[in-house]
């Protein structure tokens, strides 16, 4: 399938920003047998390109400095990517860091006695149990906005009752880190068939199983990544796979728009 994506970020500030430096994640992964990317480009305004590099995860970033006084800054990225349905499963790697990594907690992944006795009752083992966990997620944290917040940890999440894909991610990876299955958060686009604009992009998360590799488990959907899926990064968690993310000295009060469209 062919896919194109429109996604622009709009920061405005209240007061001039004296100094910004951000990591910008937002540049689709290559070279998997789930998609291609074709044209994809990068536009900025109100900012300058500083650098590129491949993180740890082996994400693309793209390094911007905001102009010194800056009120406005714009982040625009726009392409098209071929994807293919590959039935959730995205194979080994044959480069990037080792599984041990995606089998630690991180804040937002942490275990504590409620999550652990949640994941618990899921019966049966391998592929079985986690598509079980997957299901049993949803039922237990419905999708609902406005619920959670963008550091809301997986206990939380899971006490609250109440989440978005995020969430259900978080929850996902720290139950499967705690059976001993590497887990890891994935950020990225899905083309929905009622709509072309979206209000946010999508995150999701892959497990690895032994004779499959990485296999995805879009838990807020209930079904595994197909070609209508984008994988932009992945990583331990959110934290990991942000849009945007830096530090900044000045420029106080930030309002934040967002614009997504993905179609065919």
């Amino acid at each position: 399938m062919q896919l194109s994506v429109r996604h622009q970020t709009r920061y405005d500030y209240g007061q001039p920003v004296h100094y910004a430096l951000l990591q910008v994640r937002l540049r689709p992964r290559e070279g998997t047998a789930q998609q291609s990317v074709g044209r994809w480009t990068l536009t900025l305004d109100g900012a300058s390109h500083h650098a590129a590099f491949v993180d740890q995860h082996g994400n693309h970033v793209d390094l911007i400095e905001l102009i010194p006084g800056t009120q406005a800054v714009t982040i625009t990225v726009d392409g098209e990517i071929e994807t293919h349905d590959t039935n959730g499963i995205a194979g080994a790697e044959k480069a990037g860091p080792p599984l041990w990594l995606y089998t630690r907690q991180t804040p937002l992944t942490r275990m504590d006695a409620e999550l652990s006795a949640f994941v618990e009752t899921i019966s049966g083992t391998g592929l079985e149990r986690l598509h079980a966990l997957s299901q049993t997620i949803l039922q237990k944290v419905p999708y609902e906005t406005g619920a959670t917040v963008i550091n809301t940890s997986a206990a939380d999440a899971l006490r609250i009752g109440r989440g978005v894909c995020q969430d259900h991610s978080h929850i996902f990876i720290a139950c499967a880190r705690h059976l001993g299955i590497p887990a890891r958060y994935v950020s990225g686009y899905l083309m929905m068939d009622d709509r072309d604009h979206q209000d946010a992009s999508h995150a999701w998360a892959e497990a690895y199983v032994d004779g499959l590799g990485w296999v995805g488990f879009d838990i807020s959907n209930g079904i595994s990544p197909d070609e209508r899926y984008v994988k932009i990064a992945q990583g331990q968690d959110y934290a990991g796979c942000a849009p945007t993310r830096g530090f900044m000295i000045g420029g106080q009060q930030e309002q934040l728009e967002v614009s997504i469209q993905v179609q065919q």
